[in-house]
């Protein structure tokens, strides 16, 4: 399972997509919601909003439903 680089957590499908999403194509080190919104210093609420408005363009990293999906590496 890919988990957190900063808190180990498990990550969903839609936490891959978005780190990939705002930090690269070829990111390799996936993040958390929290850990993403600290980054950027966000609430999650607006990394949830992003997770939504990518999906609702119809964005390919963000297919199905990632919301409870844990990935694997």
């Amino acid at each position: 399972m890919a988990n957190c680089a900063d808190c180990r957590r498990r990550l969903t499908n839609d936490e891959v997509a978005v780190t990939r999403k705002l930090l690269g194509l070829g990111e390799t080190s996936f993040y958390c919601k929290t850990c993403l919104a600290g980054k950027f210093r966000v609430d999650e609420a607006t990394i949830d909003g992003m997770i939504r408005r990518y999906r609702e363009l119809g964005c390919w990293l963000f297919a199905g439903n990632g919301d409870e999906t844990e990935v694997s590496e």
